[in-house]
């Protein structure tokens, strides 16, 4: 704050009208602070004229302020910007700002030029500030777009793996479940989880399905049995998939359940066939 002890209120002096003009006429500015001698009266105040003195180094050093700010953040950020030069010529404020701090030792009527004077400096620093705040939010933004973009491709490219991954292992069971070894395999584990069928009733389904199917899932009989439960038609299964051709777990999900309802347990549905040939 400019000091307002001390400020030497100059006895009227016998100025050149030239002289007199230059403070009395009213320059351009944009702060509404700048209370220029014409502003105040023809005989202003100290009190206005210190008023005036404070509040334009107080806004000469918020913009100093600000211009240190914006090229720190330029500075951390690292991005690049679309204003061509990025610094901020400060000297002249800085200097307005100083003359202003001394000003109690110039005569009052000197005070609101040097007002006016740090007031016209304030606005073309602070509409410098302005010009490379807005290019650097621009540029956040662009980041912030650039790695949201890149990221959900990252994540596109993750699930795109994932499913990928998910159907080679999906093949790979098929592939094994669809071998003789790898359907009992499967048959052993369902029947177990499922309907709580031990090592005995398992031997049973083995022998049934040998006899029916020798565990092949293409298996097909003129009859139209289908799989390696034998289904007649073959497209009972489809209850059990859509895959039921193709897929031995599928007609195995089918054939067990199919026994389990008709006869109970693989022993009895093997006890049948073995009485007339089919079950």
């Amino acid at each position: 704050m400019v000091a307002t002890t001390g400020l030497a209120v100059a006895a009227p002096l016998s100025l050149p009208d030239a002289s007199a003009s230059a403070f009395s006429a009213p320059a351009p500015t944009s702060s509404p602070a700048a209370l220029t001698v014409a502003a105040l009266g023809s005989t202003p105040t100290l009190d206005a004229i210190t008023t005036t003195a404070d509040t334009a180094a107080n806004q000469a050093n918020a913009a100093l302020a600000s211009a240190t700010a914006v090229q720190a953040d330029i500075a951390s950020t690292g991005l690049p910007l679309q204003v061509a030069d990025t610094s901020i010529d400060t000297s002249a404020l800085t200097d307005a700002v100083g003359r202003l701090a001394s000003s109690d030792l110039l005569p009052t009527v000197l005070v609101p030029a040097l007002s006016q004077n740090a007031e016209t400096e304030t606005d073309r620093v602070n509409a410098k500030v302005a010009t490379l705040r807005a290019s650097l939010n621009d540029a956040i933004a662009a980041k912030a777009a650039a790695d949201a973009a890149a990221e959900a491709q990252r994540q596109a490219e993750a699930a795109a793996a994932a499913e990928a991954q998910r159907q080679a292992e999906a093949a790979e069971a098929l592939a094994r479940v669809n071998t003789p070894d790898g359907a009992k395999a499967y048959a052993a584990q369902l029947a177990s989880d499922k309907y709580g069928w031990g090592s005995d009733q398992f031997s049973c389904l083995v022998s049934l399905w040998t006899k029916e199917s020798g565990w092949n899932y293409q298996a097909y009989n003129p009859s139209g049995a289908t799989g390696i439960p034998q289904s007649l038609p073959g497209d009972k299964m489809a209850t059990f998939g859509a895959d039921w051709q193709t897929n031995a777990a599928t007609q195995i999900a089918w054939g067990l359940d199919y026994i389990s309802r008709g006869y109970g347990t693989p022993c009895s549905a093997w006890g049948h066939s073995q009485a007339t040939d089919w079950y």
